[in-house]
């Protein structure tokens, strides 16, 4: 998932959508409307009645659905400054979404009494004034990956799942498999443009940039991880990696390895007492421990883990090394013989999907593939992510140390469980630190700075009758989980808090976070203070909101 993102989630307000282009930076007229539509100058309205109405009411996860007096579909920063205008001045509620990925309510909800659709804004291109690459908010991620990569051979180190849009993914920090090599997303973000709304209601576009004598810096500051759907609305990121030299494009960004080392395993449930399983995920937590550190060799490897629930049959590794660093196969064995030390364990081919890994039986001896390809797969064939009509609930955590007695007891309990055979209920484990820990936490939004891999708990399903014995399920787990820290991973010596592009409602509620320690410090430690100012600044008003909305 990165990624999990995935996953970024982001907040997800929404993540992405279309077909990258390299074509010219200039925004795009808007297309004339369909039949029987309005077209106010600035897109379509898309009301009930109308044939896409209904396939716009939900993003990826069903559960959350919203039926606004209309959608617009947005096409340029033109059209986002009209279309708010004009909701500014109907006085309706706003949502944003790009992709469609949020795991939350923040973009459908039946609150929501228009929702801006940025799915049409898919431009990926390089901006010579900037010495920069720009990003539209509905390019998918993929996209963005093939673009960057067949136009300059440069990417960003994002997410692991193809569909989720550049909007929500950038705004809450995004991160994937090459950010233990380079860091977040946003690390790369040079610039933002924002449509806001002030006290008084006027909308303007403004572009931030991270130049320290920028007077709108603040506002990128708080796109550089402070969740989607805050401050305005975002038209257009710009990328150039910090210490960018010269003028040519493919020396702005970072390069992707030429090659990759992957490896895709299983471990059969049949082989697992709760002593092996225990030896096994504190294995993976010693070793992302001990090469958390920005300067580590192994920065060079990442990995995603899958807990799979029992009813599944086996828990999947999916392992992915830079092929050109130094001693790459070793690097890679040495992985797999110290997650899986004293387990007494023999790993098979990973042959059926598993939660956001496809089948891989070709996998199971390492393989060298183009960085591209292994992209693709990991992308295009994501099973659950992606899957157009399944419901989803999700929870996350950054950790600092690995797990104790109880952690892995109430995994195993839960993951065994017989009264939830889900076999789509899993538990994710995530590579983390390495060039993410390299900067300081007031740096960018992102304030999760020194964890060593992710956790991810979710359940997929598609009945909504089966909607409460899996959220049932997936808050019993977590708040077990963390039982000590108040039912949260509390920041402090083992855990970082939460990601904000996997959001999360239940942290507002003091029944399900008895910690005491607010939500948005979960997910936003001692940077909350900041996007609140920067928020007072931006949208006074409080015109953007949604459950999880930073506030002024």
């Amino acid at each position: 998932m990165s990624g999990t993102d995935r996953r970024t989630l982001i907040t997800r307000v929404g993540t992405l959508a279309g077909a990258a282009s390299v074509a010219a930076l200039s925004p795009r007229p808007a297309q004339a409307a369909p039949s029987g539509t309005t077209d106010t100058g600035h897109g379509a309205a898309i009301r009930s009645g109308d044939l896409r109405y209904a396939t716009l009411t939900t993003g990826n996860n069903q559960r959350f659905v919203a039926r606004p007096e209309y959608f617009r579909v947005i096409r340029s920063a033109a059209d986002a400054e009209s279309a708010l205008r004009r909701a500014v001045d109907d006085g309706k509620k706003v949502s944003v979404r790009s992709g469609g990925h949020c795991f939350a309510d923040l973009v459908c909800n039946p609150g929501v009494e228009v929702l801006l659709d940025f799915s049409e804004m898919t431009d990926v291109s390089y901006d010579p004034s900037m010495r920069a690459f720009a990003v539209e908010p509905g390019a998918r991620l993929l996209n963005v990956y093939e673009t960057l990569f067949k136009g300059w051979g440069v990417t960003l180190p994002g997410g692991m799942c193809y569909s989720v849009g550049a909007g929500g993914h950038v705004a809450g920090g995004g991160y994937g498999m090459l950010s233990r090599a380079h860091g977040l997303v946003v690390d790369h973000l040079y610039a933002v443009e924002v449509v806001v709304v002030d006290r008084s209601g006027g909308v303007r576009t403004v572009v931030a940039t991270r130049e320290e004598d920028d007077p709108h810096r603040d506002l990128w500051w708080a796109h550089t991880g402070g969740g989607g759907g805050n401050f305005g609305l975002v038209t257009r990121y710009w990328f150039r990696s910090p210490g960018a030299r010269g003028a040519e494009p493919d020396r702005q960004l970072v390069r992707p390895p030429a090659g990759v080392l992957v490896s895709a395993l299983s471990f059969p449930w049949e082989q697992l007492n709760e002593q092996r399983f225990g030896r096994l995920l504190r294995n993976y937590g010693a070793w992302h421990k001990a090469n958390s550190a920005p300067d580590s060799p192994s920065r060079a490897l990442s990995s995603v883990f899958n807990l799979c629930h029992r009813a599944h049959g086996t828990l999947d590794l999916f392992t992915q090394v830079d092929a050109g660093a130094p001693d790459a196969d070793k690097l890679l064995i040495n992985f797999l013989k110290a997650i899986t030390a004293g387990t007494g364990l023999t790993a098979t081919a990973l042959s059926k999907p598993s939660g956001d890994l496809a089948a891989m039986p070709h996998l199971a001896t390492p393989r060298r593939l183009p960085w591209l390809n292994a992209t693709r797969l990991l992308g295009t064939s994501n099973p659950t992510l992606t899957h157009p009509s399944l419901r989803a609930d999700h929870k996350s955590a950054y950790m600092r140390t690995g797990l104790d007695d109880h952690q892995v007891a109430t995994l195993h309990h839960h993951l065994t469980s017989e009264a939830h055979a889900n076999p789509d209920a899993m538990v994710v484990l995530l590579s983390f630190g390495g060039r993410v820990n390299a900067i300081s936490p007031s740096e960018t939004a992102s304030v999760q700075r020194s964890s060593a891999f992710k956790m991810l708990f979710q359940s997929f399903w598609g009945d909504p009758a089966q909607d409460e014995a899996n959220i049932r399920w997936v808050r019993e787990l977590y708040e077990d989980f963390f039982h000590a820290a108040g039912g949260v991973p509390a920041p402090g010596e083992r855990y970082q808090g939460c990601y904000i592009n996997y959001p999360d409602t239940d942290l507002r509620d003091p029944h399900r976070n008895r910690s005491g320690i607010p939500w948005h410090t979960l997910y936003y430690g001692d940077n909350y203070q900041r996007l609140q100012q920067t928020k007072r600044l931006w949208d006074p008003s409080g015109f953007f909101h949604h459950s999880l909305s930073v506030e002024p």
